[in-house]
């Protein structure tokens, strides 16, 4: 395959799942500021960092609004990370490998496309933001339903699926991040409604709360919480199951091309050291210490990829 061809879905596939874990974050923040005890926009200001664009955002703005940081992650066409931004690099990428794609997956890319351009024209006002947040994710599933269902499983198949999952393993965590900075003033607040509900909006943001009634205890009990986050491979946003899939396809495209680069060995550490950890230790050592850690992996491996196939920034 082209590099130029396998670098086009690498990253059309990163976009289209930053543009949902994106919506994600978003989510996760609106739901969680309704019960912050703080009762101001300050908590917006965690939920920027956690996506990385906090130092952008503070560029341009003053000081953080709920109204603006909402606004900077749905829509705004200079922050790349923006939902806006990058459905829109997703299709651009899209074009540009359209001959790889079938009729229906680049159809679905169109139509996601399309549709977030008309529910972004104007700035979302709060009470629409629930439902336009929804309508963006379906899209972004939309998408990768077709290509599950259409695409043969070759290389097209699999350098696609390795950027689907470094890009979720990184949102999945930055997510979970979300919950460490913000949201509780005091450690007094841990085991109380006020904690269980914010971590039940955790779970929702990733579309993970039934499933992690089925797995653990109805209780939202923090730690298992984690374990089901970072841990558990069954569950498909978990560190563990995308780094078993990226080790998969890395494994497959070393038997396609007959070559194995370092990228291939540090997939294989990372999950590793996913499959052998211990969640009571991560939590006692420090939940967001091993999350800040893992992204420094997870960002390592995207550029290790990104060296042994030769692609560009996307």
């Amino acid at each position: 395959m082209l590099g130029r061809t396998a670098n086009g879905l690498y990253w059309m596939f990163r976009f289209i799942e930053r543009a949902e874990n994106t919506a994600r974050l978003i989510d996760a923040g609106s739901r969680m500021s309704l019960t912050s005890m703080q009762g101001s926009d300050e908590e917006w200001a965690s939920v920027l960092q956690s996506a990385g664009v906090h130092a952008a955002y503070m560029a341009a703005h003053d000081q953080v609004t709920a109204a603006e940081a909402v606004n900077y992650l749905l829509r705004d066409k200079s922050n790349p990370s923006s939902v806006a931004s990058a459905i829109e690099l997703a299709r651009s990428n899209g074009r540009m490998v359209r001959t790889a794609l079938t009729r229906e997956a680049w159809e679905a890319t169109n139509e996601c496309y399309l549709s977030a351009k008309a529910l972004l024209k104007r700035q979302v006002a709060p009470a629409s933001l629930p439902q336009v947040l929804d309508q963006i994710k379906r899209q972004c599933s939309l998408i990768r339903g077709t290509f599950h269902g259409t695409m043969l499983r070759n290389e097209v198949y699999n350098f696609a699926r390795i950027g689907t999952f470094i890009e979720r393993a990184d949102s999945t965590a930055r997510i979970l991040d979300v919950k460490y900075y913000v949201l509780l003033p005091a450690s007094s607040y841990i085991g109380t409604t006020i904690d269980n509900v914010q971590w039940e909006s955790i779970l929702r943001s990733v579309s993970a709360h039934r499933s992690y009634t089925w797995a653990y205890d109805p209780d939202y009990n923090p730690v298992n919480i984690a374990d089901f986050l970072i841990l558990n491979d069954c569950m498909p946003r978990s560190l563990a199951y995308c780094h078993d899939k990226i080790v998969n396809n890395l494994a497959i495209l070393e038997r396609l091309y007959g070559q194995r680069h370092p990228a291939h060995d540090t997939a294989e550490a990372i999950k590793a050291m996913l499959e052998e950890g211990d969640i009571q230790q991560i939590v006692s050592s420090g939940l967001h210490e091993f999350l800040e850690d893992f992204l420094g992996q997870n960002n390592r491996l995207g550029h290790e990829i990104s060296q042994a196939y030769q692609f560009y920034p996307g």
